[in-house]
Formats: structure tokens, C-alpha cells, sequence
């Protein structure tokens, strides 16, 4: 039977523009302080993603200081910054790394394994999400068709638009009831670098009231950063 859809959402909501700089520029300052330790592979510092993660204290409070808020103990994170395909997010310090069939990248809690972050990205001829149409048909086609099994009811939430140095992301709070079990989830989608980016991150629906506001703050770090086309 085929899945219906419903919405719990009032208005999408427009976000005030934020300023981020790309790739370099954001990690300048927590490169140069630790220069000394990696000048022997500086080259390859910014293509290594091993070495962005966990880099410590300072390179973290640098990437989260555009977006965590004031009263954010800005430890409860690390960064992720891959600057080979262009995207950086932060996620749970307490998390850890793992292979999510199809994506580039993941993070899961160590117990609760359905408590992750995934990104992927596929290619695309589009120049910026709001390409593909308007957003709540989007989002709608997206969770029914995409994100929700045959057998799932899907719900969404609230949705809301932000600008980021003139790219739009779209984020979205959603959840996928099954019969005795319901996952919900936030998902950012953004376009650039001829790619088009998804982060999902959630947990189960009875731990969500205790998570939500650190699961926020993961769907709203995510960043597209600028790279430069592969040489021909």
C-alpha cells in the first residue's frame, strides 16, 4: 500500500544570511597554529580528511564559531571538513566513524548505532536547490518517494530556508513510522560544485526530545565549500 504524507508545519521559515568563508580561508587560523606538527605534509593537509578530524580544541571552537550558539559548549562537537569534495558539518564528540553504504561520509553514536549523521552527494546539472522547484513540493516528492519505504508513514515537521555567501540550503525535520517503530530525522539538502548534497542526521523517536537541539546543530553546521574543477 502506498505511503501517504502528512504535514505538520507552519510557513517555511526564511533564515537571515550568515557569512562563511570557504575552505582555506575558515581553517587559515587553526592551520597556521599547528603548522609546526604537520609542515612535512602541509600539502596534503587539506585533501587528508583522517587529519581534520579531531584536530582539537582550537580548530574546533574556529569552525563552530559561525553557527554554534552563544550558550553552545562548543566541545560537545568535532568538525568534519573534506575540502576535496567540498562540504564540512560538525557532529556529536562522543561519536565515531563509519562506512554508510553509498555515502562519502558518517558518524553514529558508539551504542546507539540508529543515532548517525550520513552525507552523500550525487552529480547534477542544476545550479542551486531552489532549481529543482518549489521547496515544499520538493521536500513532499523527496520524503514520500525517497527517503519513505512502501510500508512507512512519513510526517513532516518544519522546513526552513537559510543563505549561506549566496548558496541556499534547505532543512527539513521529518520522521518514518513503521509498524512498532519510528525514526525521525533532520535533513539539510544544498547544491554546488555541480553536486548535489544530502546530510541526514537522526535518532530514534523516543530518544528525540532529549536530542534534537544537538541533532540541529549537526543539519544546520553543513557547508558547501568551494573547490576547484580537476585539472584537465
Amino acid at each position: 500500500m502506498a505511503s501517504s504524507l502528512f504535514w505538520l508545519s507552519p510557513p517555511p521559515t526564511q533564515l537571515s544570511k550568515q557569512t562563511v568563508t570557504t575552505c582555506p580561508a575558515a581553517l587559515s587560523v587553526a592551520v597556521s597554529a599547528i603548522s609546526r606538527d604537520f609542515s612535512h605534509c602541509e600539502e596534503d593537509y587539506f585533501i587528508r580528511r583522517r587529519m581534520l578530524i579531531g584536530l582539537g580544541t582550537f580548530t574546533s571552537n574556529a569552525l563552530l564559531a559561525s553557527f554554534a550558539p552563544a550558550n553552545e559548549v562548543t566541545d560537545m562537537y568535532k568538525p568534519f571538513v573534506d575540502c576535496t569534495d567540498g562540504y564540512s558539518y560538525v557532529y556529536p564528540s562522543d561519536w565515531r566513524e563509519f562506512d554508510f553504504l553509498g555515502h562519502d561520509s558518517a558518524f553514529k553514536d558508539r551504542v546507539a548505532a540508529l543515532q548517525h549523521v550520513r552525507v552523500g552527494f550525487i552529480p547534477t546539472t542544476k545550479n542551486d536547490i531552489r532549481d529543482l522547484g518549489p521547496m515544499q513540493e520538493v521536500i513532499f516528492d523527496i520524503v514520500k518517494n525517497v527517503y519513505a519505504a512502501p510500508t512507512q508513514k512519513p510526517t513532516i515537521y518544519d522546513i526552513q530556508e537559510r543563505t549561506i555567501d549566496g548558496k541556499n540550503y534547505w532543512t527539513f525535520e521529518y520522521d518514518l513510522e513503521s509498524p512498532g517503530f519510528t525514526r525521525t530525522a533532520f535533513a539539510t539538502l544544498a547544491i554546488g560544485n555541480g553536486r548535489y548534497y544530502t546530510l541526514v542526521v537522526g535518532a530514534n523517536q523516543r530518544r528525540w526530545s532529549r536530542l534534537r537541539s544537538l541533532l540541529k546543530v549537526v543539519a544546520d553546521s553543513f557547508k558547501i565549500l568551494d573547490i576547484k574543477p580537476a585539472a584537465v
